[in-house]
This record gives structure tokens, C-alpha cells and sequence, in this order.
């Protein structure tokens, strides 16, 4: 499997690889469907956020 890079949007809908970006003082949730969390202080809230994701897998 092609890996994508963390800002690319999915070819499949129905595909969801969540991960975590971080930006100075702040980390994100992201996904490769295009969804992005709000800027966290906590990566644990980050990660957190990932998860709850619609199916979302971190990886």
C-alpha cells in the first residue's frame, strides 16, 4: 500500500488514517479524508480527537 502524505486527501471516501501534526506550542488531529482538529496544547487531547474520528485508525 502507497503511503499518503499527512495533508493529501484520500482517493477511497470511506478511508480514514488519522494522525497528529504538531505546529509550534499546538498539535492537531489530522486525517487523510481532509478532516483536521482544532489546535491542541494537550497531544493527548490531540490523539484523543483522533480516535473519536469516524473511522479513524491513528497510524
Amino acid at each position: 500500500m502507497q503511503q499518503k502524505d499527512v495533508g493529501e486527501r484520500s482517493t477511497r471516501p470511506d478511508e480514514h488514517h488519522t494522525s497528529t501534526t504538531e505546529k509550534g506550542a499546538f498539535c492537531s488531529a489530522v486525517c487523510t479524508c481532509g478532516w483536521r482538529g482544532p489546535a491542541r496544547r494537550a497531544r493527548s487531547q490531540a490523539r484523543r480527537d483522533a480516535a473519536d474520528h469516524p473511522g479513524g485508525r491513528e497510524t
